[in-house]
């Protein structure tokens, strides 16, 4: 049985919610940034209200259509500012979101016990050292710093399939991995190092993602991310991520339906009440 953090995910367990909170003010969708204490502390208490099962921290937006690089400090500072206030407050889980070695060693020293890596450790070659160290959960997700060619299911499942290699080098236990095939982040064109390269559509690549999840999880839980993101602005004709709410949340449920465990979200309110539906259709 999985168990990220102290919550136990996949198999016959409840389809879980993973909330955002980003601190980071570079970030693509500026509704969610919360840089003060009030914000942070505010947010967390509705978050936990709404059902929330753990708590995504980011200090550093990695939108792959985005100049957002700031310093390995300023990351580490951000997401440490708020995991104090959190753990003050709480006793949810936190995640922190992040392919950089050092602020992952500062947050797991800090007590955080999940490492959401959008590289699959494969960005930073000092995060194997960490995570072996601390052996916290990890989130997955499929990623190449290299143009990749091919069938979009066969070409994620092999790019996990590495990952899961290094987490095994790693000395993570099977049991505290999920995976994340990686929505938004395969593009044809990008800023940074944070997105994965292709020659095909990047929006039928992220659609057949959601039909085929239940092909791509290799008996791991597979969290899915789709909130507010850009596939479904391209889908729907609107350029603001404010307007993708009711997209956000038909994709989330349908996502659900084809075998997500676990739903990473802008909008812990509306996605507890579109999952729960979801889970009650599911065959």
């Amino acid at each position: 049985m999985n168990k990220i953090g102290n919550v136990r995910v996949g198999g016959k367990n409840p389809v879980r919610i993973m909330s955002i909170l980003n601190t980071s003010p570079e970030s693509f969708y500026k509704k969610s940034v919360k840089t003060t204490k009030t914000q942070i502390k505010n947010t967390v208490k509705q978050m936990e209200d709404e059902g929330v099962d753990f708590i995504d921290v980011g200090g550093m937006s990695t939108a792959p259509y985005l100049s957002t690089m700031v310093s390995e400090k300023v990351e580490s500072n951000r997401v440490l500012y708020a995991i104090k206030i959190i753990q003050n407050i709480s006793n949810l889980s936190i995640s922190i979101d992040t392919c950089r070695a050092k602020v992952a060693r500062d947050a797991l020293e800090y007590g955080v016990d999940i490492i959401n890596d959008i590289s699959g450790l494969k960005y930073d070659g000092q995060m194997q050292a960490v995570v072996s160290k601390f052996v916290p959960s990890l989130i997955l997700c499929a990623y190449s710093s290299k143009t990749v060619f091919g069938n979009t299911i066969t070409t994620t499942k092999k790019l996990l399939g590495e990952s899961l290699k290094i987490a095994k080098k790693s000395h993570i236990p099977s049991e505290k991995i999920v995976l994340d095939p990686a929505i938004g982040f395969f593009r044809k064109t990008g800023r940074g190092h944070f997105f994965t390269k292709i020659k095909s559509d990047w929006v039928e690549r992220d659609l057949s993602i959601i039909k085929n999840l239940n092909s791509i999880k290799q008996n791991y839980p597979i969290l899915i991310s789709v909130s507010n993101k850009s596939f479904l602005g391209n889908i729907l004709g609107k350029d603001n991520p404010t307007d993708l709410l009711f997209g956000s949340i038909a994709a989330e449920a349908i996502s659900v339906i084809n075998g997500a465990d676990i739903i990473r979200t802008h909008n812990v309110e509306a996605t507890k009440e579109a999952i729960t539906i979801a889970s009650k259709l599911t065959k």
